[in-house]
């Protein structure tokens, strides 16, 4: 097909020597993809037809060159509609019927074709050969007469079809060899979302259900859906530190290459510069890193980070760390899971930040599967080898939370972040809840996030109630970091 991601979807592209329908509404992004069906074939030395009902020659120039195209070795032929070809002889008292319009359309169809001896066809559009047909009966013996003329002539041929008519007409999907469709979703808030579909493909198995694409300077984008399960590697599972003694100590060492670790508390914990830490550990071994930032802006992230002596603009501009701003009202999915792949299986990104899932669930406000898209790319980057760091902000500041998605039981290890009160302060407090791997600390232990970053003290043995917020002091001696009497 000329397009690598929907050739992926297709187990190669597409057979050759057979019909196929590529359906849609206007808009979608069908003449886009059919010119880029031509030009894989031109480029491989076919000659190639684009034979247009609807649109000019003109007009398909004028596309092609949006996207910094030519069309050198494919033919146009703009099929003109009976009623202009009259001579003004003709026109005195002649009337073409829908017999003889339907007729003629197709005779010069076949005539183009003869006359071109092309290996790649594309008809623009069936829509105006089902309006010249007024019947379904007559519509399907056109297209089965299509069919087996192009059979004899050893063409592969994609017929658009454009859904303009009120009633849906499936008579093509029973005659072509594979049906693909192109959709166009608009959100109630950000860009428009599109995605593509293989209905049906005879004798080949492709892969299923819906796909998110682009229409981008330079042609279609497709993001082929994750399948996990494909994509299985072998590597050492030896736990990675995060250079933050406390902290791994609570982590029983560190968190294992090849997990996800889901970092979980209130707005301002320090849920990022937690994250970014596991990060930084990754440089200094000699390994590449990537940072996806949902919520804050670069600017302000690097010069926050600053401040601690965390240069991460430094880190980009050696190459050692990729950091990339996400907006997520014009992010579909599937754009940020390629995006995702591509820093894993391109570039060799072994540690993954997401920050956060709060930011990602709003690039997919009407999404129903935002778990099933998270699980996917979890398992995914977990057979690589990546170690994924994940941030959700839960909402309220102490007592009872609640965080608008429960991804707690896909991670590999949770930690858990909380304010609470005590000696007149607001303190944070950290703890590791599960640890699907090796043995951690149950303890809860203070932290404190100062000029120099984060430091993390010893457990909180005199006090009950930290995860609640307003704790019980019993025994002697606080343990508070910067208690003196501690």
């Amino acid at each position: 097909m000329g397009i690598a991601g929907l050739d992926d979807i297709l187990a190669g592209g597409l057979a050759r020597e057979r019909v196929y329908l590529l359906e849609g509404s206007p808009g979608t992004g069908k003449t886009t993809t059919a010119m880029s069906f031509l030009r894989a074939g031109a480029e491989l030395g076919e000659k190639t037809l684009y034979i247009t009902l609807s649109e000019t020659e003109e007009e398909l120039r004028d596309t092609a060159r949006s996207h910094g195209w030519n069309l050198d070795g494919v033919e146009v032929f703009e099929l003109v509609p009976p009623e202009s070809l009259l001579d003004e002889q003709q026109q005195q008292s002649l009337l073409y019927s829908s017999d003889l319009e339907l007729g003629e359309t197709t005779r010069m169809i076949f005539e183009a074709v003869e006359r071109a001896q092309p290996r790649r066809v594309v008809i623009d559009s069936l829509s105006e050969i089902r309006l010249l047909a007024q019947s379904s009966l007559r519509y399907r013996r056109q297209v089965l007469a299509l069919k087996h003329y192009f059979a004899k002539h050893g063409a592969t041929v994609l017929l658009l079809d454009d859904l303009t008519t009120e009633n849906l007409d499936k008579t093509v999907h029973s005659v072509a060899h594979g049906v693909i469709r192109l959709e166009e979703l608009a959100p109630e808030y950000g860009a428009e979302r599109r995605r593509v579909r293989v209905i049906k493909y005879r004798g080949r198995k492709f892969r299923g259900g819906f796909h998110d694409f682009t229409i981008r300077t330079g042609g279609l984008e497709v993001y082929p859906r994750l399948v996990s399960a494909e994509h299985r590697t072998d590597f050492d599972r030896s736990p990675l530190p995060s250079s933050v003694a406390g902290l791994d100590a609570v982590l029983g060492g560190g968190v294992e290459r090849g997990s996800s670790c889901l970092i979980l508390g209130p707005a301002g914990t320090g849920k990022s510069l937690m994250a970014l830490y596991f990060l930084l550990s990754a440089i200094k071994r000699g390994e590449k890193a990537a940072l996806f930032a949902f919520d804050e802006e670069l600017g302000l992230l690097f010069s926050r980070t600053t401040a601690f002596g965390i240069d991460l603009a430094a880190l980009r501009d050696a190459g050692d760390l990729i950091v990339q701003q996400v907006d997520a009202a014009e992010l579909s999915p599937g754009e940020f899971t390629a995006q995702v792949r591509d820093c894993v299986d391109r570039k060799g990104i072994k540690t993954v930040v997401i920050d956060s899932l709060n930011g990602y669930q709003a690039a997919m406000p009407e999404e129903n599967f935002l778990i099933l898209h998270i699980h996917e790319l979890l398992q995914y980057l977990n057979r690589q080898g990546a170690t994924t760091f994940l941030t959700v902000a839960q909402h309220g500041l102490v007592g009872e939370m609640k965080a608008p998605v429960d991804v707690t039981y896909l991670a590999d290890t949770v930690i858990l972040l909380r304010y609470f009160e005590a000696a007149g302060e607001v303190r944070r407090a950290v703890s590791v809840i599960k640890k699907r791997s090796g043995q951690h600390e149950k303890t809860i232990r203070e932290f404190e996030i100062g000029d120099s970053g984060l430091s993390v003290g010893e457990p909180l043995t005199s006090f009950h109630g930290v995860l609640r917020g307003v704790p019980n002091f019993v025994g002697q001696g606080s343990g508070l970091m910067g208690d003196a009497s501690a």
